[in-house]
């Protein structure tokens, strides 16, 4: 009988300025070496179901987890609430998110079972964050699902004040893989196909897929913007990627 059991638990990790963050992590429990995933929460926050994608890259063989972004801004709060007061201060300043995610890549190879290799994924905000860890932290590969800015400004209003990463996109390190839908108005295809072509003009190492009859968050099980076949076929897309990138 194969053993099967993982390890979910709420830790504390050093990040930025040497800060301890609150952080959410999913680990198997059957020994053996393996790579780690950086988990990015989305705008909406360190939510359940962040915490359960992190829980899935555990069943899938890695190492996984989850800073919480927002730990600064409302230490202990709901995740509604958290997300609320840091959209208010304009998101996570990218200087200080880099320096979580690479205390969150310190901590995972510093697991016993650590094969040395990290990845980063990232939903939303995140999916902006992930290709930032591509281009800023020692990560082997990065997972942007339809990360809004990556190329283009937000516009007037817009909660997340960010700049955008074109002009940092040669200095991207890890192959990326990118998971959009048509139906997205941030990022557009047309931001889509903007961030395409700089990559392709840099010589990187990137896949992209696009999905029809899919917007923004289609992976998230538990709202109406939720695509069954998109996000079934997302998950095989990330599996192969993560394998061939990060060892099964």
């Amino acid at each position: 009988m194969q053993y099967d059991a993982i390890l979910a638990e709420t830790i504390g990790i050093r990040g930025h300025a040497d800060d301890e963050i609150e952080a959410y992590t999913a680990r198997p429990m059957d020994g053996g070496s393996r790579g780690g995933m950086i988990v990015i929460h989305h705008m909406p926050g360190y939510d359940a179901g962040t915490k359960e994608i992190t829980r899935r890259f555990a069943t899938m063989g890695y190492n996984a987890v989850c800073p919480n972004l927002y730990t600064r801004e409302a230490p202990g709060a709901d995740p509604d609430d958290a997300a609320a007061t840091a959209r208010a201060q304009g998101g996570v300043p990218d200087e200080r998110f880099v320096g979580d995610a690479a205390g969150a890549a310190r901590w995972l190879r510093s697991l016993p079972t650590s094969n040395g290799k990290v990845g980063a994924i990232g939903y939303c905000s995140g999916g902006r964050q992930a290709v930032l860890a591509g281009i800023d932290v020692d990560v082997q590969a990065a997972v942007d699902c339809y990360g809004a800015f990556v190329v283009g400004t937000p516009p007037e209003g817009f909660p997340l004040q960010v700049s955008p990463l074109a002009d940092r996109i040669p200095e991207l390190g890890a192959p990326l893989l990118g998971l959009f839908g048509n139906e997205d108005a941030y990022p557009s295809p047309d931001h889509v196909d903007e961030l395409e072509k700089l990559l392709q003009e840099n010589g990187k190492t990137y896949e992209f897929h696009r999905y029809d009859d899919a917007g923004h968050a289609f992976f998230s099980v538990d709202r109406p913007a939720y695509r069954v076949a998109a996000a079934v076929d997302g998950w095989e897309k990330i599996r192969d990627f993560l394998a061939r990138h990060l060892g099964a």
